[in-house]
């Protein structure tokens, strides 16, 4: 491990082997907790590539259990924007199974930020520790199904300590969207950094992505914001393209940044429940754009107005809301 934190060091990128070496001894735990530290700051100080995501996600995937359902899709992003944000991609994942689209949520408590996916799910009394079995149950009945990272990685237990040590986003951030145990085909990924964007979508594609959607707001949100413009990267069928999407030109009139500011857990949940009833505010109106773009790498959509208009048609109704209550009655 010392020899690819000297590499690190020295500004230099690892090759696609040896972040698999590297992650290997990572997730064997045989690097220590001080080599742990100096190679995730080492290389976030460097600025991670994408042979060495890669290699990370390569040995993680290799390592994790197997949620094993059909045309289910994700919306986990990378987290560590900073921004505190309630949770956008959680509250438009539920919104999402609500219109019938199978979600397999990937995702984590918080590490990097105060309220995680995981935090929040539970809150609002959603079991996030059930097994294989019980998630494809929960995906093919209710179209709903969370995947807790920690159990179905049990590889990560060695670099979680160091992760929350280090208290702001690491390498693992970008590792974790892309190492889905439902080994998903549709994606929506939101990145923390512009320049993160088109080294997911190569990454994505060596991993046979068919369809996903990688943003990253020009307000620094790893969401579609609904204040400023968001850059979007498309993979779909090999094919590469760029598009903006622009908040004034689909008339969201939205008011300000601070009211999608989240706090702790409670409070996140409880935010989400009043969308869910039909409270019409900033929150909605992000959790909608957002829910959109997973309506159309689904397929269920070709325009991006009318996903978002539909998904905003569907929460103002309280519809999302009961279906909220349907699946906390699960297992």
């Amino acid at each position: 491990m010392d020899s690819f934190i000297k590499k690190l060091n020295n500004n230099q990128d690892l090759s696609f082997n040896e972040s698999k070496s590297a992650f290997k001894l990572l997730m064997e735990g045989k690097a220590n907790e001080s080599q742990i530290f100096d190679f995730l700051t080492s290389l976030s100080k460097k600025g991670e590539v994408s042979d060495e995501i890669a290699g990370g996600v390569y040995v993680l995937r290799e390592m994790s259990k197997r949620v094993n359902v059909k045309n289910a899709i994700d919306t986990c992003g990378t987290g560590g924007d900073g921004k505190n944000t309630l949770n956008i991609s959680t509250a438009s994942a539920l919104l999402l199974g609500g219109m019938s689209i199978k979600v397999a949520k990937h995702g984590n408590k918080a590490v990097s930020s105060k309220c995680g996916s995981g935090d929040v799910l539970e809150e609002l009394k959603i079991n996030i520790n059930l097994d294989s079995s019980d998630i494809e149950e929960e995906i093919n009945r209710n179209n709903f199904g969370f995947m807790f990272a920690p159990n179905f990685h049990s590889a990560m237990k060695y670099v979680g300590p160091t992760r929350r040590r280090i208290g702001k986003r690491t390498i693992f951030n970008m590792i974790g969207p892309l190492s889905s145990p439902a080994l998903v085909q549709r994606q929506v990924v939101g990145v923390f950094d512009h320049k993160l964007l088109d080294i997911f979508a190569n990454a994505l594609k060596n991993l046979n992505i068919k369809f996903a959607w990688i943003v990253n707001s020009e307000d620094g949100l790893d969401e579609i914001s609904p204040y400023a413009k968001t850059n979007v990267v498309q993979l779909k069928d090999n094919e590469i393209k760029k598009f903006v999407i622009d908040p004034i030109k689909l008339e969201i009139n939205a008011d300000k940044f601070e009211n999608l500011i989240g706090q702790d857990s409670k409070y996140n949940a409880m935010k989400i429940i009043e969308i869910f009833k039909g409270v019409d505010n900033d929150f909605s109106k992000a959790v909608c754009l957002n829910a959109a773009a997973g309506l159309i790498i689904s397929g269920k959509f070709e325009r991006f107005n009318d996903a978002y208009f539909n998904a905003r048609e569907f929460i103002k109704s309280g519809k999302t809301f009961k279906y909220l209550e349907k699946i906390q009655n699960a297992k």
